[in-house]
C-alpha cells in the first residue's frame, strides 16, 4: 500500500464533493481504478473506491485544516507503481478542485 498526503486550498466539503463527483474522478483517480466503482456511503469525508477485476483499491480521506483548507490522504493499493500514482493523483485532485472553484 502506498500513501500520498497533501494540503488544499479550499473547504473540505468542495474537495470531498470533487473527488467523489462521476464527471470528475476522471481527471484525477489513477487510470487502474477508473472503471472502479465507489464502495458504500462516505462516513464523513472518506470514500472508498476498488477495482472488479485487479488487486487495486483506494481510500480518500479530507479533513480541515487552519485557514478554511484541507487535508486530504490518499491510500492507494495496487503494484509498484502505486506511490507514483498516489502523488499524482492529489496534484490533479487539487487542480481539479481549483478548476471546480473558478467555474463556481
Amino acid at each position: 500500500m502506498a500513501y500520498a498526503e497533501r494540503g488544499v486550498s479550499a473547504p473540505p466539503e468542495v474537495v470531498f464533493n470533487t473527488a467523489t463527483d462521476p464527471d470528475r474522478t476522471a481527471a484525477w483517480l489513477p487510470e487502474p481504478l477508473l472503471s472502479a466503482s465507489r464502495v458504500g456511503e462516505p462516513d464523513g469525508f472518506r470514500a472508498r473506491w476498488d477495482a472488479r477485476d485487479t488487486d487495486w483499491s483506494a481510500e480518500l480521506q479530507v479533513e480541515p485544516e487552519d485557514a478554511g483548507g484541507a487535508r486530504v490522504r490518499l491510500d492507494l493499493t495496487g503494484d509498484g507503481s502505486a506511490s507514483r500514482l498516489a502523488d499524482e493523483a492529489l496534484v490533479n485532485l487539487a487542480r481539479e478542485v481549483a478548476d471546480n472553484l473558478q467555474a463556481g
